[in-house]
């Protein structure tokens, strides 16, 4: 199916209930792209759907929206499973759906390698009603018995072509054909390109899906400005330099070829007291999800990454993107500047070649089917104005930015209650306490998370300081337990 570019429906159109329409007012969902105008008429229908869309059109919200829309609340095996080629991609796909089904009161756990597979265990053993995450480590939970997949009526397969080149679609397979309990569940498949093996895929396990492919006979964002320095590899680290600060960029993304240029030059660019985080695939998880995390904060404006950051991971309004080695793959370089220019905005995309780079250079532009243009770095000296700009903003407070979600936190408060899973405390005994407080019912509750020994309950619809003044002196589960606010 062929669509159009122009969106001319708003999201009221579509027969989603108030909770997720509520939600997406408030998360700034206005108008449909191209990808979800063509997506959710068929999948809120129930049909299976192939859907062959670029990083970065919004496909994320064509299939979370009707998934969000149909699952039960009051259901306690998961529901949906979405499976997402990488760690970052799971944990930036369960935080899109989480926020979609806020008002919802959804439950949406993320489970990938990495991380210590009990802790993910007692989440997902709890009422999990959309499970997100990378399909080794969802293979490991249900091996162990912790994802139960009998109730499973949404699957969702992530970045297909990712998965297949990574080597994970045989584990995937495996996932599908395990879902459902004999009751095939709705199909949604998402990728760039089709391979034959995604072909077999979906001819073994979808029934008639409806498949959509959006017309882009482009490989580039109108809107990327290109242009190349020729650099030689012992002038690089002083281009760099001169380039950021005749750019002054507002959030950049540098890309060099291994973990190890990454490493280097984070530590140089840590030397001239400039605010930067670096991203590649050696770091510990924790790490990686903090610098993607500090990024979007605005902490520091410069992220140094290998091609880990070049797919699928959502860094919002980024201005500049840097290549400080040229791309040895084409499609790299597509990918790489595709996170600037995005959702129509403009944005630069610069990159350094060297004399032995230059038959790399000539692949791209026969790929792309236009010529990057060559641009000289003005002397040093002549950017003292502009060097004093830049030092002034390295050294400005930072202002962090809020995450979309919350625009939430005004209306819930996040309560811990002392006492777990260890003191055999249950979700239904702080459902019971909270709703023994006159004028506070089950509508007011959300997401309870109960751990060994402490518990996290979130109250809506203003009315947390209530609940926290009336379990001061209120029993749960026999026994007063302190009771303290988080913050969001």
């Amino acid at each position: 199916m062929a669509v159009k570019k122009e969106s001319e429906n708003s999201f009221s159109e579509y027969p989603i209930s108030e909770d997720i329409a509520e939600a997406l007012k408030l998360l700034g969902y206005r108008q449909p792209t191209p990808v979800q105008q063509a997506v959710l008429p068929f999948a809120l229908m129930g049909r299976d759907i192939v859907a062959q869309s670029q990083t970065g059109s919004g496909k994320t919200a064509a299939f979370a929206i009707p998934i969000c829309n149909e699952v039960r609340w009051d259901e306690v095996l998961p529901q949906a499973l979405v499976l997402e080629p990488t760690r970052e991609l799971a944990v930036q796909v369960q935080e899109e759906i989480f926020d979609i089904s806020r008002k919802k009161r959804l439950k949406v756990p993320v489970v990938f390698g990495g991380m210590p597979v009990e802790k993910q265990a007692v989440t997902i053993r709890q009422r999990s009603h959309i499970v997100v995450g990378t399909p080794g480590r969802v293979i490991d939970h249900m091996k162990r018995g912790n994802l139960i997949l009998d109730q499973v009526r949404f699957l969702v397969i992530d970045e297909a072509d990712l998965m297949l080149d990574m080597g994970f679609m045989d584990d995937v397979e495996y996932i599908v054909s395990q879902a459902g309990d004999g009751r095939k569940p709705q199909l949604m498949l998402f990728s760039a390109t089709m391979e034959p093996h995604i072909d077999h895929l979906v001819d073994q396990y979808m029934h008639d899906p409806k498949r959509i492919i959006l017309e882009n006979d482009q490989k580039t964002a109108e809107g990327i400005e290109q242009s190349c320095f020729q650099t030689e590899p012992e002038e690089k680290f002083g281009a760099l330099l001169d380039l950021m600060v005749m750019e002054n960029p507002d959030n950049a993304i540098i890309f060099c070829d291994t973990r190890e240029m990454v490493n280097t030059l984070f530590q140089k660019l840590r030397r001239k007291k400039i605010r930067c985080g670096m991203l590649h695939g050696g770091m510990e998880q924790k790490d990686r999800l903090y610098a993607i995390s500090d990024f979007r904060k605005g902490i520091y404006h410069y992220l140094i990454t290998t091609d880990v950051a070049a797919r699928g991971i959502d860094l919002s309004e980024i201005t500049h993107v840097i290549n400080y080695d040229f791309p040895t793959k084409r499609e790299n370089y597509v990918h790489r500047i595709g996170r600037t220019g995005r959702n129509g905005h403009t944005g630069k995309a610069f990159s350094f070649v060297s004399r032995e780079e230059l038959h790399y250079k000539q692949a791209v532009e026969a790929y792309i089917g236009t010529t990057i243009p060559w641009k000289t770095l003005p002397e040093s000296g002549s950017l003292v104005d502009k060097q004093q700009e830049f030092q002034r903003r390295q050294k400005e407070k930072v202002v962090i930015r809020q995450a979309k979600g919350a625009v939430f936190d005004k209306d819930i408060q996040k309560l811990s209650i002392g006492g777990g899973r260890k003191s055999k405390l249950r979700a239904g005994d702080v459902v019971g306490a909270i709703c023994a407080v006159e004028g506070v019912g089950q509508e007011d509750i959300g997401i309870i998370d109960v751990r060994d020994s402490i518990t996290f309950v979130e109250i809506l619809n203003h009315k947390g300081t209530l609940v926290y003044e009336e379990l001061q002196s209120k029993p749960v589960k026999g026994k007063v337990r302190k009771v303290k606010m988080v913050q969001n």
